[in-house]
């Protein structure tokens, strides 16, 4: 039996990565060339020849600018799922102002595409066990999911020992714990950590992004199809639109490793993306999730 695995968008411009956060802060953002409309047009029109549906989590900033472009992805029954207002990482905000950023996003959306949002990730996968907090504050938002945990030890995020598959962030005391189910006493939050390929003790990073564009697609396929087969487990996949956008502008100043990592082989996604469409079965988080409850 073929698994369905989740393809996820995270839409944001070429200038709000947090690689670039220091070269290019958010009172900047208006005065850049924005490209983001045209580059996910493109994935929903590849979307749409291969007939994927998606979760596109859609920074607020973004939507506050194109509210066609939510409307968009909306009609073309794609999920609308939030990341947040402005690209900042959950670590140098404090709690005021992030759950102002989450809800502020959160209604934005819901407003523009007249459906309720229930999932939720953070820019730059950045709830950590130092940020944990922000999971008390995305259940008092209303958000059902989270996706922002990355399984791994990165410079800018990750939980290396949390659950690598769909679980529960599950508060206990004053922490919050990975579980694997949900006995309803305690406040809690379905989480779907970005997909890591477990070799050895390690996990290592699989599921799109710069690693897509990093790794032979050989390798990529080799892994992903390895989870689906071997752990018979649904993977988390994820890119942005300035990945399809080799001609975007150059940010200068930024260090090396940073644009090593934001331009590496940006002419290779979309055939990339086109050959893991044609290779794997994908939905939207919330289409699995809830059709999981249901069962």
């Amino acid at each position: 039996m073929s698994i369905t695995n989740y393809m996820t968008i995270d839409v944001e411009d070429y200038f709000h990565v947090s690689a670039f956060e220091n070269q290019s802060p958010p009172e900047t953002w208006g005065g850049r060339e924005c490209r983001v409309e045209r580059n996910t047009d493109l994935i929903l029109n590849i979307l749409d020849e291969y007939h994927v549906k998606a979760t596109f989590f859609i920074l607020g900033w973004v939507a506050e600018r194109y509210p066609q472009l939510t409307k968009a992805i909306s009609e073309q029954g794609h999920e609308i799922a939030s990341h947040g207002y402005l690209h900042q990482r959950v670590a140098i905000q404090d709690r005021d102002t992030y759950r102002a950023d989450i809800r502020r996003g959160k209604a934005l959306l819901e407003d523009q595409a007249g459906v309720p949002v229930v999932g939720y990730r953070a820019p730059s996968y950045s709830i950590t066990r130092e940020t944990s907090w922000a999971f008390d504050e995305l259940v008092e938002a209303g958000f059902q999911y989270d996706s922002s945990i990355f399984p791994m030890k990165h410079d800018f995020y990750g939980i290396p020992d949390w659950p690598r598959f769909t679980g529960y962030a599950v508060k206990n005391g004053d922490n919050w714990e990975a579980s694997e189910t949900n006995n309803g006493e305690q406040k809690s939050i379905v989480e779907l950590p970005i997909t890591t390929l477990q070799l050895g003790k390690r996990n290592l990073p699989i599921a799109g992004g710069g690693y897509f564009r990093l790794l032979p697609y050989a390798a990529t396929h080799w892994g992903l199809q390895r989870i689906n087969q071997r752990e018979q487990q649904p993977f988390v996949f994820y890119l942005h639109p300035w990945e399809f956008d080799p001609q975007q502008p150059r940010i200068p100043g930024a260090s090396a490793k940073s644009r090593f990592r934001h331009y590496l082989n940006l002419s290779q996604t979309e055939n990339r993306f086109r050959r893991l469409l044609n290779d794997f079965e994908f939905m939207p988080i919330a289409e699995g999730l809830f059709s999981e409850k249901a069962q």
